[in-house]
């Protein structure tokens, strides 16, 4: 579960410079009861500059179905005026994770939220753009990136242009709309502010 643009060469992805369409991201994201709009959308911005991409690359947020009407996570969708899509504990607890957290499992019933949501919403054959990544102390939400595939014709199988392809079984859409995407380097789990994104300690529990 790598990045396909980390085998790219600098700057391939930049709009503008290769002609070839943006990458869109999925963001899954964890949170935590009461985690404001604020702290999200800083957490994904951060996730996303980190492995090199920009936040107007997300086109869909993803998390799991217990999250789904959290306050901070509905109004960071509308903010970014994205998606929110969310799945069962038991659908995301099949996703093959990184990182999974037994933690997460007892709180939400699946050991992975941000990193299995991300790529059940990107698709099949998606990747982990960027692994799971703590907001700052005392940290409330965990935000992970997936990259859809893209099919022999060019299409991609998830995001804004290829939804339609990808029944996403379980799935709850709370809120959409587009925004154009751009691709990135591949990187790890992090907590916001750190210099080195491999060396962040697992997330506590209701924030996977």
């Amino acid at each position: 579960m790598t990045s396909r643009a980390a085998d790219e060469a600098p700057g391939a992805g930049d709009a503008g410079t290769a002609g070839a369409p943006l990458a869109p991201l999925v963001a899954g994201v964890g949170a935590r009861r009461g985690v404001p709009v604020s702290e999200v959308l800083e957490l994904i911005a951060a996730s996303c500059a980190a492995a090199g991409y920009a936040p107007h690359q997300v086109v869909a947020l993803a998390t799991v179905a217990a999250k789904a009407a959290e306050p901070g996570l509905t109004g960071a969708a509308r903010a970014l005026g994205v998606p929110l899509r969310s799945f069962p504990a038991a659908a995301l607890a099949a996703v093959r994770v990184p990182e999974p957290s037994t933690a997460a499992a007892a709180a939400v019933g699946t050991p992975s939220v941000a990193e299995a949501a991300a790529l059940l919403a990107a698709g099949p054959g998606a990747v982990l753009a960027a692994g799971k990544r703590k907001s700052a102390p005392p940290a409330r939400a965990t935000c992970a990136l997936a990259e859809p595939a893209v099919t022999d014709n060019g299409a991609l199988t998830a995001g804004r242009e290829g939804a339609a392809a990808v029944p996403l079984a379980g799935a709850v859409i709370v809120m959409a709309s587009p925004n154009p995407p751009r691709r990135g380097p591949d990187r790890r789990t992090a907590v916001v502010g750190d210099p080195a994104p491999d060396s962040a300690p697992p997330g506590t529990k209701e924030t996977q």
